[in-house]
């Protein structure tokens, strides 16, 4: 894996999640009631905070939690509920050491089949459909794996000239149009709740 993205507009951290598996996964993981590109720049600064070029999910599964909680919170802190997110990275990476030898890689890496590769994606600690299929998608457009059916086990995020979620993005035009589709998303949802009312 050795791609430019442009998730976290920002160049050291778009390189860091172009080439780690693992930072790529830690992204998605905190992409979550922060804005996308403060999630995505997240690994970058965890990597920097324990002074590493990449991050490395055997150091991290057995790192001391109270320490690593307090290292995400440092200012600026790397989430809005940095301890919280703590806890949910360090899960990712010992479920990673326990299934796959700490290689994030092989969670899609020779993965002949779209809905295994989701099922696998479901399977991480964090990650429910949504964030799986969104993963898959973003796998699927931007970083060359396609496993057979992959874009109907991503759903409408595997739709191609698309601008619904990270897997879109691939610099600051597309970012807007994902942002614009999020805000027409929540609007709709809004309306339907008022309609219900």
């Amino acid at each position: 894996m050795d791609v430019t993205l442009h998730l976290a507009q920002d160049p050291d951290a778009d390189e860091l999640l172009g080439r780690s598996p693992l930072a790529a996964l830690v992204g998605m993981l905190l992409d979550q009631q922060i804005p996308m590109e403060w999630a995505f720049k997240g690994p970058r600064v965890i990597a920097d905070r324990l002074g590493a070029d990449d991050l490395d999910a055997h150091d991290i599964a057995v790192h001391d939690p109270e320490s690593f909680a307090a290292l995400l919170s440092q200012k600026p802190a790397v989430h809005r509920y940095p301890g919280s997110m703590a806890r949910r990275i360090q899960q990712l990476c010992q479920y990673l050491v326990e299934h796959y030898d700490g290689n994030a890689e092989l969670v899609w890496k020779g993965v002949a089949d779209g809905r295994e590769l989701l099922r696998r994606l479901e399977a991480l600690p964090g990650f429910g459909k949504q964030k799986a299929q969104i993963f898959l998608a973003l796998l699927g457009k931007q970083l060359g794996v396609h496993p057979e059916g992959w874009r109907e086990a991503a759903g409408s995020y595997g739709d191609p000239e698309s601008f619904r979620s990270v897997a879109d993005i691939t610099g600051p035009e597309s970012l807007t149009k994902v942002r614009a589709h999020k805000q027409e998303m929540k609007a709709a949802a809004k309306a339907a709740k008022a309609a219900r009312k």
